[in-house]
């Protein structure tokens, strides 16, 4: 008989488990919160072992078919340019992949065979209570239900390790900074499509990212802890008009307006999730449940693919969920632990602190990065 398995979470994580465990012939279904895929945000990158990834799993040419190519540019208050490249061909990125966040959702959607794994929409875990050979789930819609195995992936507020793990204070290292997005297509940017622009001020961070027929606006600030609800939708407005309002720099008041305004405005804290072990018992995290490094590094897409994958190839290699769990930790956490190390130095250059590294860093993106005419 196929051992049933649950994954919470229909994201990057989960989805490339869901892939790999119903290939090995495992039973599948997958819970995910929201209502329909969760497709909106900003381009993602796709690097290093995920591409091999992705063409293990069949999808390597659908992901280079819709690959972003970009130009940057990096302005001033008065809109005037500072530094123009195309991120693309930087040496340092050759060969990985940046794509619309929601184009390769619907892609690892659509490698999973619907009539093999059940995907569950709306619902969520309420409740997890492990016994030696299975664990009782309960949903927040429905009736409880037993599985073999649970896996998290459901972010970097997964309920999943609230529920086994404990407080997610208990494993997450706050990086001093807030963020928040909201769609832009009405603001004028007087640049071509698929245009990326930044404006940076001392600690702050306003980005238009252009791109198909749409764009998002993205707000980024140092701040100290603050008090506030990620579940409250109106505190973030708030802060907003507290950190940025009355600042009349480039189109930031434009972008104040649209996030204030907007139903689909999404705000939280940059962090990292940092665990001993991302499994116990039956249950196990991966994704930005177990290992988020943050968006500073750029890895965050590509960690949940790998974790996922080994995770999977672990579990039908042994057999047995016990050894495939210490392997998935033993061997994974040295790379999360040298990505996730990354953030300080890229912090430093997306954020800077004072006068000096903030032309530190234009020099650099001005003098070192392949110029665009």
């Amino acid at each position: 008989m196929k051992k049933q398995v649950l994954i919470s979470g229909a994201s990057f994580a989960g989805l490339t488990l869901a892939y790999w465990l119903n290939k090995f012939g495992f039973k599948v279904t997958i819970v995910e919160l929201g209502k329909d895929l969760r497709t909106a945000g900003s381009p993602i990158d796709v690097r290093g072992d995920a591409l091999g990834i992705a063409r293990e799993m069949g999808i390597y040419n659908e992901i280079k078919a819709n690959e972003f190519v970009h130009t940057d540019e990096i302005v001033d208050a008065e809109d005037q340019t500072l530094a123009k490249f195309a991120i693309n061909t930087l040496p340092e990125y050759l060969g990985d992949i940046e794509i619309h966040r929601g184009d390769l959702v619907k892609i690892l959607y659509e490698a999973i065979p619907k009539d093999e794994v059940a995907i569950i929409f709306g619902n969520s875990i309420s409740g997890i209570r492990q016994q030696e050979d299975h664990v009782e789930v309960s949903f927040e819609k429905g009736e409880s239900k037993v599985y073999d195995l649970v896996f998290g992936a459901d972010g970097t507020h997964s309920a999943v390790r609230k529920l086994v793990f404990g407080p997610e204070e208990g494993f997450k290292k706050f990086l001093g900074v807030y963020f928040a997005f909201a769609a832009a297509d009405h603001i004028q940017t007087g640049r071509p499509k698929s245009t990326g622009i930044v404006y940076r001020e001392l600690g702050k961070q306003a980005v238009i990212f252009q791109f198909k027929d749409a764009a998002n606006a993205i707000l980024i600030f140092r701040a100290p802890k603050l008090d506030w609800n990620y579940r409250d939708r109106e505190q973030p407005r708030q802060i907003l008009r507290d950190y940025f309002g009355g600042n009349t720099h480039w189109k930031i008041p434009d972008i104040l307006d649209a996030m204030v305004d907007a139903d689909d405005l999404y705000f939280d804290e940059a962090c990292q999730i940092k665990m001993p072990s991302w499994t116990k018992g039956r249950i196990a995290l991966i994704g930005d449940a177990a290992y988020a490094p943050s968006f500073f590094t750029g890895m965050g897409t590509s960690l949940a693919m790998q974790g996922a994958t080994l995770l999977a190839k672990l579990l039908h290699e042994t057999g047995d969920h016990q050894t495939a769990f210490i392997k998935y930790n033993e061997a994974f956490k040295p790379f999360v632990d040298s990505v996730q190390a990354r953030v300080d130095q890229s912090l430093k250059v997306q954020l800077p602190e004072t006068e000096e590294e903030l032309k530190a860093s234009i020099k650099a993106w001005t003098s070192e990065h392949q110029q665009v005419s």
